[in-house]
């Protein structure tokens, strides 16, 4: 998690996407070496030297100003929350970094109170490293049944990639894998010095050439709302929007509510994976004597 090579890899990424004809250079007929733009054209659009930009992507920070990564952010077409991205990684925090804690989160009373109250939707509190910090009976119904896994297991990232359920259960598996990488990118950028999360990034690294490939992308991601589409094995396919967030009192923890649109085969796939987990557990026999 060295800083220094993830602001080289990371602006390195972020030139290789752009075309001369999206940053409004002249095109060289296709005679390019290497996708994307030079080095010395990402300068000349930020308004910066050559050897001061090519210094800065090779991980050397320089002390660089907010109005310089403002105009390498420009150049680069960084959305807001690239742009973020990239001003964690060349601008860390002047107080001596912080190993994060290795021990759960904690999650307030209150909010536990919140995911009973949201009895009939899924619901369940994120934290660092897409951990699941708490979940209510739907969300344990709809995903998996996180508080029967031990507390390392936790986690999102660690069900997309680790669990085969996952993959049938999101009908475009692909996009949503994607996304999650992508968020985890980003609390990488905000927490450099955690060492479960290098861990986690090792371990799927490892084991997963998807996480791999897509880990070296780059991309960076912030769930705040959307729509995913499943396939549940009790209930069938169903569309669900969710709403993420962010937590006033903890940064690190947001809330994910996932809900279906009134009136949709969504709204009653639902209600039937409500009803099915209320269901009695049969009886137990009497012992034999």
């Amino acid at each position: 998690m060295d800083r220094n090579t993830a602001l080289a890899e990371f602006l390195r990424s972020r030139r290789a996407r752009i075309t001369p004809r999206q940053a409004g250079l002249p095109d060289d007929g296709g005679s390019r070496r290497v996708p994307g733009l030079r080095r010395e054209e990402i300068a000349q659009l930020a308004g910066v030297s050559v050897d001061y930009y090519v210094r800065l992507e090779r991980g050397r920070r320089l002390n660089v100003s907010e109005t310089v990564l403002d105009a390498i952010s420009r150049a680069l077409r960084l959305d807001p929350v690239e742009r973020t991205h990239l001003f964690q990684l060349a601008k860390p925090a002047a107080s001596r970094p912080r190993r994060a804690a290795t021990r759960p989160q904690p999650v307030r009373p209150g909010l536990r109170d919140l995911l009973r109250i949201l009895d009939h939707t899924p619901a369940l509190v994120l934290g660092r490293r897409l951990d699941v910090l708490a979940s209510n009976r739907m969300a344990r119904a709809l995903l998996t049944d996180f508080d029967a896994l031990p507390h390392r297991e936790r986690n999102l990232v660690r069900f997309m990639f680790r669990d085969e359920t996952a993959r049938s259960l999101y009908a475009h598996w692909d996009t949503h894998a994607r996304d999650i990488v992508a968020s985890l990118r980003r609390d990488a950028g905000r927490h450099p010095h955690d060492p479960l999360l290098a861990e986690l990034v090792g371990e799927l690294s490892i084991q997963d050439e998807d996480f791999r490939r897509w880990w070296a992308g780059q991309d960076v991601h912030r769930h705040t709302h959307g729509s995913k589409h499943f396939h549940h094995p009790i209930v069938g396919p169903l569309t669900l929007n969710y709403e993420s967030l962010t937590l006033p009192a903890d940064p690190d923890q947001r809330l994910s509510v996932y809900t279906a649109e009134a009136g949709t085969g969504s709204e009653e796939a639902l209600a039937l994976l409500d009803a099915w987990t209320r269901r009695p557990e049969p009886a137990q026999p009497e012992p034999t004597r």
